[in-house]
């Protein structure tokens, strides 16, 4: 497992409750705006709190710094995007379905937090250990799948680190071209292609065989 760096900071609670688990993520829905819209470094706490209208205390009884909440944020919404596509394949009969219905789950996770585009790639600076764990554990569970898809004779027998990064920068930049920068998502054509082309890559012979 990828462990991010330590931090000699007060660490992030959790406070006990319904109320307390309430605000917590009023909390990080906030700063999900608020770092999507004008970036981590412009964003202050008081931009924070203001959108949740509590006062700044109240912020710290969550979280001990503005760097704590970005910190679990990330880590957060990584976990609720794994947990999405995990549901979301539950049950596919093999690799080939495992893959359109992770992939469509992926499209509609992102287009529900399309700010977590934005926000990803500023902890390259903000936090490059965090930048790192996003990626790499989201892979980790990839590869996973990949493997056994691979000792079933589903799929070819390929590197799994090396496709299943492959496959997660198809996801990235098509979810990029057709979610956040059309706010809508990935046509059924779209789809389609995308399912081809993982399907029989961009070999000529495979040309005339269009996957189902």
């Amino acid at each position: 497992m990828i462990h991010l760096a330590t931090s000699r900071r007060r660490p992030v609670t959790h406070p006990k409750g319904a109320r307390g688990r309430r605000t917590r993520q009023q909390l990080l829905d906030a700063a999900e705006a608020a770092f999507g819209r004008r970036g981590y470094f412009e964003t202050s706490i008081t931009d924070i709190t203001r959108r949740v209208g509590v006062a700044q205390g109240t912020f710290y009884v969550y979280f001990p710094s503005k760097r704590a909440i970005f910190t679990e944020l990330v880590r957060e919404r990584s976990r609720d995007l794994r947990r999405t596509i995990q549901e979301a394949v539950r049950g596919a009969a093999d690799r080939r379905e495992v893959e359109r219905l992770g992939f469509q789950a992926f499209f509609r996770f992102i287009h529900r937090h399309r700010s977590m585009y934005r926000i990803v790639r500023q902890a390259e600076f903000v936090d490059p250990a965090l930048f790192r764990w996003y990626y790499r554990r989201f892979a980790q569970g990839y590869v996973r799948g990949l493997k056994e898809a691979m000792g079933d004779g589903q799929i070819r027998s390929l590197r799994p680190e090396v496709l299943a990064y492959c496959l997660m920068g198809i996801g990235d930049f098509l979810g990029m071209r057709w979610v956040l920068w059309e706010k809508s998502g990935p046509r059924p054509a779209v789809i389609e292609t995308m399912m081809d082309f993982i399907l029989r890559g961009i070999d000529a012979a495979a040309g005339g065989r269009r996957s189902r």
